[in-house]
């Protein structure tokens, strides 16, 4: 588990482990002072470390990151599209063979063809068009530099997937209200996990020049050096 500083984007603490042991590991290395002055915390929507954060910084804002909520309304925007390809299958029917691109790309990066795709879904797919209007709201919620707007935006959204009558989209719609508080965190503060992520990122790529490390603190270690600014003091030097 690593943990990222979002002011400097320096890795300030990483230990082996992803449970609630080690985030508490964290702030009680942090210590309950420093603890005190946590304002916010990205997180995804792992709900054991909220859970922790709640209790050792009841004081920080939890922000949920934005990648994740877009990742979710995608991934229910596939299921409806596996769903229906299946159903118009099995009648020996194939209009959705070729659209799982055009459904889940930025619209400004579709290809002539995958707008066309697009277009055609609202004649021949009425379901599959709702979802993917409603999976770009989503994104649109994220995208607008008003905090206000973008809570407009969610509160539409939890009411469409609420009567779209749309099994996987119904389901988001319960997932993004659970999490609206935290969603509406990230919208006042524009807080997310892209620090953290492109950690991780560099992470990979130090396991991968090594052939990977014989021990997680082989590994930290690097990190600590690359990443967080460690710099000991060499003999001789």
């Amino acid at each position: 588990m690593v943990v990222v500083d979002h002011d400097t984007g320096r890795l300030v603490w990483a230990a082996e482990g992803r449970c609630q042991d080690t985030v508490r590991a964290f702030f009680d290395d942090l210590g309950p002072q420093r603890s005190a002055l946590v304002a916010e915390v990205s997180a995804d929507g792992a709900e054991w470390l909220h859970d922790v954060v709640a209790e050792k910084a009841p004081q920080a804002r939890i922000c949920l990151d934005s990648y994740h909520v877009v990742a979710w309304a995608n991934e229910a925007l596939n299921k409806v599209r596996r769903r229906l390809a299946a159903e118009l299958k099995a009648t020996g029917r194939a209009e959705l063979a070729d659209t799982r691109w055009a459904v889940v790309k930025d619209p400004a990066r579709l290809t002539s063809e995958q707008k066309t795709t697009i277009a055609a879904l609202a004649q021949i797919n009425n379901p599959l068009y709702k979802g993917y209007l409603i999976k770009e709201q989503v994104r649109d919620i994220f995208k607008t530099a008003d905090p206000g707007r973008g809570k407009i935006l969610l509160a539409g959204v939890l009411v469409w997937c609420a009567r779209c009558r749309i099994p996987e989209f119904v389901k988001l719609g319960r997932t993004l209200r659970r999490f609206r508080d935290l969603i509406w965190n990230t919208l006042d503060t524009g807080t997310t996990n892209a620090i953290t992520e492109a950690t991780n990122t560099h992470l990979r790529a130090l396991t991968k020049r090594a052939y990977g490390f014989h021990t997680p603190g082989a590994l930290i270690a690097m990190a600590s050096l690359t990443c967080g600014g460690l710099c000991p003091p060499l003999p001789g030097r």
